[in-house]
């Protein structure tokens, strides 16, 4: 093929009926024709796809399944014979092997609907959420003024040992087992609650 020939045929968007000749070409190791081609089907697959039956999410895979499934099988191809129906018994096979794998899927999921949620309002996880910190800093008001301390800085603001050893001025150990007591203390105050 020359140089020209292999222009034009870039140069010029294919109609379907240039299929053939892009594919040839592609076979022939012309990079240009095949991405062309390539370009050229994906919207026609893109249409076999929805007809297929396939959900709109898994179109675009089934897609480049097809695509996929093309590049390895393109020395399949005669190219004495049209191209489209050589594309339609690829596309069609790939599909259906999509379909069918996503039956498979939907065939083990259940579909979550509001009657699996345990809350259904936000407003709801919003009231629980506040009412579990009022207990929560309610009982820490309960603690003695060590271990109150203690579970604010390390537990509340997140400080670190150092850090909180460095505001309070107690050893790093001191406010270690402070903390402990505390938790201890706080499972005593809400277990009674939450049990």
């Amino acid at each position: 093929m020359t140089d020209q020939a292999s222009e034009a045929t870039a140069a010029n968007p294919a109609p379907r009926d240039d299929w053939s000749q892009l594919m040839a070409l592609s076979q022939d190791g012309d990079q240009a024709a095949y991405r062309k081609l390539l370009k050229s089907i994906t919207p026609y697959l893109r249409a076999l796809a929805r007809r297929a039956g396939l959900p709109p999410d898994d179109c675009e895979d089934g897609v480049q399944d097809v695509l996929m499934t093309i590049h390895v099988i393109r020395h399949t191809y005669d190219p004495t014979r049209p191209f489209t129906p050589w594309l339609v018994g690829v596309a069609r096979n790939r599909l259906a092997d999509k379909r069918r794998g996503r039956a498979r899927v939907w065939a083990r999921e259940t579909e979550l609907t509001v009657e699996h949620e345990t809350f259904v309002a936000a407003e709801t996880k919003g009231i629980e959420e506040a009412e579990d910190a009022r207990r929560l800093h309610a009982a820490v008001a309960e603690l003695p003024a060590g271990q109150r301390q203690a579970v604010e800085l390390l537990k509340l603001k997140e400080l670190s040992l150092k850090e909180a050893s460095a505001a309070t001025g107690q050893s790093e150990t001191a406010l270690k087992v402070a903390v402990h007591r505390a938790v201890k203390r706080l499972r005593v105050i809400l277990g009674d609650e939450d049990r």
